[in-house]
C-alpha cells in the first residue's frame, strides 16, 4: 500500500487527505482521515505505463476531488499520459482521457519543440489537476508549457500556452485559485524559469509575475508546487537542491 514517493496532496471538503506518488512503481492514490487513518487505495503498485488501464495508474502526480459527485480526479502522471477518474468512495474506475479529450496513447512523444504544432498527446509528467468553482477541470501539461481545461466528463474546452519558448522541464508546473468567491486569479508556478505567474482566471492572461532563479529570499531553485490559504497568502515549495518552503504575503487584502 505505501507509496515509494509521495507527490501531490489534496484535502477534500469532507476533510479526507489524498496522496499520489511518483515513484516508478507507484500506480495508486491513497486516501486517509485527517489523523492518518488509512481509508482507501485506488490502483496498485507495479512497473510500466498503461494510459488506458482501468486498474492502476502510472506514477500519478496530483489529485483533486469533487465531493458532490463522489469522484476523484488524478493527474496521471509521470508514466501515463492522461486524466483518470474514479469513484472516491469505492475506488471503482469511471473514465479517463488524454490531451484535447482524446484517447491517450503510450507512444513515445518527441521532445517539445516550440516551432512545431502542439502535441496531440500530453507529455510527461501530467503534473497538476484542479477543479474551479464552475466545475471546470484544469490540467498542467508541464513540459508542453500549456494548461488545458476540460469539463468533468472530459470534453475539451480550451488551451493556453505560457512562455512558449521554454524547453527543459517546462513552464506549467502547478496552479491554485485565489480564495475569493469569484476565484478571480490563478497562481501558476514555472519551475524552469523560476517564477510565479498571476493569471486572470476568466481570460487566462498573465497579469503579473514574481521571482527569478536563485537561492536568495524571493528567488527559486527547482520550484515545484504552490498552495494558497484563505487570506490569499501564497506558499511555494522547492525540490532537489532547493529544499524549502517560502511564504508570500498578499498585501492588498482585497477579495
Amino acid at each position: 500500500m505505501a507509496a515509494e514517493r509521495e507527490h501531490g496532496i489534496f484535502i477534500d471538503d469532507n476533510d479526507f487527505v489524498w496522496l499520489a506518488g511518483n515513484g516508478k512503481n507507484d500506480g495508486q492514490l491513497l486516501k486517509f482521515t485527517m489523523d492518518g487513518k488509512f481509508v482507501l487505495q485506488i490502483g496498485k503498485q507495479g512497473e510500466g505505463n498503461d494510459s488506458n488501464s482501468t486498474v492502476r495508474l502510472g506514477s500519478p502526480a496530483d489529485v483533486a476531488v469533487d465531493v458532490a459527485a463522489k469522484e476523484v480526479f488524478a493527474a496521471d502522471g509521470y508514466a501515463n499520459h492522461r486524466v483518470a477518474v474514479f469513484d472516491s468512495e469505492t475506488g471503482n474506475y469511471k473514465r479517463h482521457w488524454g490531451a484535447y479529450g482524446k484517447p491517450p496513447s503510450d507512444e513515445r512523444t518527441p521532445p517539445y519543440d516550440p516551432s512545431k504544432p502542439p502535441s496531440q498527446q500530453f507529455g510527461n509528467p501530467v503534473h497538476c489537476i484542479r477543479i474551479d468553482k464552475d466545475g471546470l477541470v484544469y490540467v498542467c501539461d508541464r513540459t508542453d508549457n500549456r494548461l488545458q481545461v476540460f469539463r468533468k466528463d472530459g470534453t475539451f474546452v480550451t488551451e493556453h500556452v505560457y512562455e512558449k519558448a521554454t524547453r527543459g522541464t517546462g513552464s506549467v508546473y502547478d496552479l491554485v485559485f485565489s480564495p475569493d468567491r469569484d476565484q478571480k486569479f490563478i497562481y501558476t508556478i514555472d519551475g524552469m524559469n523560476g517564477e510565479v505567474r498571476i493569471v486572470d482566471r476568466a481570460s487566462k492572461e498573465t497579469l503579473g509575475r514574481f521571482g527569478r532563479p536563485g537561492r536568495q529570499v524571493g528567488q527559486f531553485t527547482a520550484l515545484h508546487n504552490v498552495a494558497v490559504d484563505r487570506q490569499g497568502n501564497i506558499f511555494t515549495s522547492e525540490v532537489n537542491t532547493g529544499q524549502r518552503v517560502q511564504k508570500f504575503r498578499r498585501i492588498d487584502m482585497q477579495n
